[in-house]
């Protein structure tokens, strides 16, 4: 995740909703979290109609599970200063607008909704790079007036795949009282393939017995990265646990 240039969730159970949107599988989920990366440079291949029906449709029903505002916009190069696409990005003309009405929990909800809609993308054999800091608020504001918004997840078909970003380990991020339980070993990994502000990682997963907490450090985009963080340990970790 990109915030100077770089997701509370809906409910405290873990839901095997991440999965119930229909149109992909666990297992394609699981395996998008691993192929995933950030992409910065964007073909000039449009999206079709299709496409862009599917990802309207889990955009629709990320909106209605967690009571929020995101849209799609297609073929709008407007979300990007002009210096950010000369040197540093290439064909950004899709994105979705992470938005909603403000209220405590938002940018938590907003970053577990951009991960299902990553991770979707993903599974489409689309690619992804979400922005925080570093796009036009100004023109990207105009689209959902009286919102808040966040950011910005840009989508299209990347010039590369991208590539992975340096992680820490799980004993960096974790702690769990007692026999670690595969589920949350499970969880853990997955946490860590999250995208996060600038990718410093600054969570921090605890578990005991089927509870589990996470913490962040208060930054800017906390409360995001906490969403975010939760969709992945949810899809790897399924039913077993609790949030505490």
């Amino acid at each position: 995740m990109d915030m100077g240039i770089a997701v509370g969730t809906a409910s405290g159970v873990a839901m095997d909703g991440v999965t119930d949107f229909a149109a992909v599988s666990a297992v394609d989920l699981k395996l998008a979290m691993r192929q995933r990366h950030t992409v910065r440079k964007f073909t000039s291949e449009p999206l079709s109609a299709e496409l862009i029906s599917q990802l309207n449709d889990r955009v629709r029903a990320n909106n209605e599970r967690l009571g929020l505002a995101i849209s799609l916009k297609v073929g709008d190069e407007s979300a990007l200063t002009g210096a950010l696409k000369l040197f540093f990005a290439k064909g950004v003309r899709n994105y979705f607008v992470l938005a909603g009405s403000d209220r405590p929990g938002l940018d938590e909800d907003l970053g577990y909704a951009s991960a299902d809609l990553m991770l979707f993308a993903q599974a489409l054999g689309l690619n992804t790079w979400w922005i925080g800091g570093t796009f036009s608020r100004k023109n990207v504001e105009q689209a959902v007036p009286g919102k808040k918004v966040i950011g910005i997840v840009v989508v299209g078909f990347g010039a590369t795949p991208g590539v992975a970003h340096k992680s820490k380990t799980a004993p960096e991020v974790s702690s769990y009282e007692g026999a670690e339980p595969q589920w949350f070993a499970d969880g853990v990994q997955a946490a860590l393939l999250a995208p996060t502000a600038l990718n410093k990682q600054c969570f921090r997963i605890a578990g005991a017995g089927n509870k589990v907490s996470i913490s962040e450090n208060g930054g800017a985009f906390s409360g995001a990265d906490i969403g975010i963080v939760k969709y992945h340990f949810e899809l790897a970790a399924g039913n077993a646990f609790e949030w505490a």
